[in-house]
């Protein structure tokens, strides 16, 4: 099926296209009620005019990976999981961006993780294996695109099967740098970039940018609204672009099960889309979409104990991410190995902001207040963790419980509870995700679709 708008003249300018990596319904309901009760109103993606529920599955399964998501999306083909810009066969399928770019348009694409991970790569590779990193690279080097920006190439040589291959090209970075792409370091740089810079890789890091929930600036990373608004500015001229921004931390946040964190980047997202709509105020003939790959996590709003009461609110506690709690945790019990679990309990007020029996004054918070049942289970994960720490550093060699600390998921579960958010799962799940858009030809995406429709849609505005 082939879609076009009334009249060649009617098809947009300019395309951007907002990827959220794990985020379906519920991530975004969740990211709307917070910020409707922290003051803030609505989410700018939940109040596009258009919406779509868009079906996710993969080729080979009902629930999709999402390196076969996004080949979907980019390429309007359906293919196996694990693959990335190839059809179940194995054959090169060619995306919406390397549309754009053949019609004359520039192209850029940006994600908060590495720019080889598996959504991006769906806009511009064509590998059997989302693993392939090394020849993921290459292909981004080929594609000519314009504007990469993001985290790393997260580049593994042993990735690749063809040593041909790496014998010809030799290193990623230096390979980009050889054929026209500027490296951009720091941030400072990247807010110098300037429409006519050329072509562009970031390489803030060699791995993903960090969550919005632990970003500081002493991290020398931007955000992803300034990823976008940066993109915007240099790719813009009289031609028009196409530009895809993926929020990926939310899906590994939805793998965790971390709501504090997955929300962060469900709202970092949204001050991007943000950026856009800005932009299509000046410039009305952009068509802004917004769409997730697949739902992470299982996340629901109702939680039994809660009944029908729900406390997005409570979430604004969570001050960093679970991953960021262990690491702080587990430098306590390596400094102090007598460590006790009053010890604990500032960076558990801190973390979570979590207020204990007893705590009077400023560190009193009824809200947060923790329940016996709540409390013993901290305990025990605390007890738990002091005895894996002592195994670890040579000490209490009949230790048998689990290799790892519990703390941490520990408090995520409480807080979650408490919030009135469950999860079933730590993994995707085939729950279709919603799709919303505005500008020209936003109308299109309205109805039950499928996640290819997006790309045939979009590169039927290049024929």
């Amino acid at each position: 099926m082939i879609w076009a708008c009334v009249s060649f003249a009617q098809a947009p300018k300019n395309v951007i296209l907002f990827i959220g990596d794990g985020m379906s319904v519920p991530q975004r309901m969740i990211a709307e009620e917070f910020s409707r009760k922290t003051g803030n109103g609505p989410l700018a993606m939940n109040a596009l005019p258009y919406s779509a529920m868009t079906r996710s599955c993969s080729a080979d399964s009902l629930v999709t990976d999402s390196a076969a998501a996004a080949t979907a999306i980019a390429c309007g083909e359906k293919t196996n999981n694990h693959y990335s810009g190839v059809d179940p066969d194995g054959k090169p399928v060619y995306s919406c961006a390397l549309s754009a770019k053949k019609a004359g348009k520039t192209v850029g694409i940006c994600s908060t993780v590495t720019i080889t991970h598996a959504t991006p790569a769906g806009f511009y590779a064509h590998r059997k294996n989302r693993g392939d990193s090394y020849g993921i690279s290459i292909d981004l080097v080929n594609s000519g695109f314009d504007f990469f920006a993001g985290g790393g190439l997260d580049v593994h040589t042993g990735s690749s099967t063809n040593h041909a291959e790496y014998a010809a090209c030799g290193d990623a970075y230096e390979y980009a740098w050889k054929n026209g792409y500027k490296k951009i370091s720091t941030r400072d740089e990247f807010m110098a970039l300037k429409p006519g810079c050329g072509k562009i890789l970031t390489k803030f890091t060699n791995g993903p940018l960090e969550t919005a929930i632990d970003a500081t600036p002493e991290l020398n990373q931007p955000t992803v609204a300034e990823l976008t608004a940066k993109a915007i500015e240099t790719l813009d001229n009289e031609s028009g672009f196409f530009l895809m921004v993926e929020g990926g931390r939310i899906d590994w946040a939805g793998h965790a099960n971390d709501a504090g964190t997955n929300l962060r980047d469900v709202l970092a997202l949204d001050e991007a889309v943000k950026v856009a709509l800005d932009f299509q105020k000046k410039e009305p003939d952009t068509l802004i979409i917004v769409t997730g790959d697949h739902e992470t996590g299982g996340m629901t709003m109702g939680f039994a104990e809660t009944g029908y009461a729900l406390y997005m609110e409570r979430l604004a506690y969570q001050t960093m991410s679970i991953g960021r709690f262990e690491h702080l945790s587990s430098q306590q019990f390596k400094k102090n190995p007598d460590l006790t679990f009053e010890d604990m309990k500032p960076l558990l007020r801190q973390a979570f902001g979590f207020c204990f029996p007893g705590d009077e004054g400023p560190l009193k918070n009824e809200s947060m207040l923790l329940s016996k049942e709540e409390l013993d289970k901290l305990v025990e994960a605390f007890a738990h963790d002091a005895e894996y720490q002592k195994y670890k550093n040579g000490g209490n060699p009949d230790f048998k419980g689990e290799q790892y600390y519990l703390l941490g998921d520990t408090c995520r579960i409480v807080l979650s509870h408490k919030c009135g958010i469950g999860w079933t799962s730590g993994a995707h799940t085939a729950m279709p995700v919603l799709t919303t858009a505005i500008g020209p030809c936003a109308d299109q995406f309205t109805g039950f679709i499928e996640n290819t429709d997006i790309s045939k849609k979009i590169k039927a505005f290049y024929q």
